[in-house]
């Protein structure tokens, strides 16, 4: 077992992770509400996924993108939960230095894909609502493939930078990692080399895979709401509005909870568990709500929903 306070001259092999509180005793009760969530998450992104591969309806761009979100969603939900549900049963087990960093480099990889695939799904939207007659030509296939491709080759390699940088530093001083699961600034904290270079790669990668994206997403949205104005009916602007909506609200959750989970935990005022319930909804809440808003804000998931419900009676 590793020890909870190193001498200058011990290094760390393995962490203890502190989870969501300071107490050491076992809570089943945060136990069953996030093993809840996780598996409400997985079947909701599993039902999209299935609704999108199943229904030609819904074979088009924006669901095909959608479809990759609901991956990326279930993947990056199971990088860090598992882990949680074990420390709320038992707070004492440690996690070697090669697993968190590993944990670190595959949130890391996920975080910044989703970020580059909602920038894609807001320039699908873009394309549609501005140039709906050269959309199918302009999102074609091979062009989709492309962008998707793109987003996880990004998360791949920020991602790989990322890790590398904090996987070089010396840990020496302690082994209590304030946080529930392995990430950047809880492991900057507690490392006893110079991080300058570490964090000079994070901001980095916080500016091309966070700020880039988000900085497009804007653009991409204000030049469609000035799109939408230009409609000359009512319930045309409505239904316009309908087909990004959704989005609009995953993309405000997504960068809204996120920014306050890096660049909340600089400030001096922040305390630590506040910005663990902010990193709470940024990584295990906000994948599980992303397939309900898609269900609830669209009619063609809900009716595929429908026509999959009834196909399952009949089989029976």
């Amino acid at each position: 077992m590793a020890q909870e306070t190193w001498q200058n001259q011990s290094i760390v092999t393995e962490f203890l992770i502190v989870g969501l509180s300071d107490g050491q005793d076992s809570n089943y009760s945060l136990f069953i509400v996030f093993l809840v969530v996780y598996l409400i998450t997985a079947l909701g992104n599993l039902t999209i996924i299935t609704l999108i591969v199943t229904d030609h309806r819904l074979h088009s761009p924006m669901y095909f993108f959608l479809a990759n979100l609901a991956v990326i969603d279930i993947i990056f939900s199971s990088v860090t939960v598992p882990k949680l549900l074990d420390n709320l049963i038992d707070s004492k087990k440690p996690i070697s230095f090669a697993g968190c960093i590993t944990q670190l480099y595959f949130f890391q990889y996920f975080v910044v894909a989703e970020c580059y695939l909602l920038a894609v799904m807001a320039y699908d939207r873009y394309v549609a609502i501005c140039f709906p007659l050269n959309y199918t030509i302009t999102m074609n296939r091979n062009v989709r493939i492309r962008l998707v491709v793109t987003c996880w080759i990004c998360g791949f390699v920020n991602s790989l930078m990322q890790a590398v940088s904090v996987s070089e530093l010396t840990f020496c001083r302690s082994n209590i990692v304030n946080h529930f699961f392995c990430d950047v600034t809880p492991l900057f904290k507690i490392s006893c080399s110079d991080t300058r270079l570490a964090e000079a790669i994070f901001l980095m990668v916080v500016v091309l895979a966070g700020m880039f994206p988000l900085t497009f997403i804007v653009v991409s949205y204000i030049r469609i709401i000035f799109a939408i104005t230009k409609v000359s009916s009512s319930k045309g602007r409505r239904k316009t509005f309908s087909t990004c909506g959704s989005h609009f609200i995953v993309v405000a959750l997504y960068y809204g909870s996120g920014i306050f989970s890096y660049i909340w935990p600089s400030s001096t005022i922040a305390m630590s568990k506040d910005v663990k319930v902010v990193a709470v909804l940024y990584t295990i809440f906000t994948p599980m709500l992303n397939p309900i808003i898609y269900s609830l804000r669209n009619r063609e998931v809900k009716a595929a929903m429908r026509r999959l419900l009834s196909q399952n009676k009949d089989y029976r």
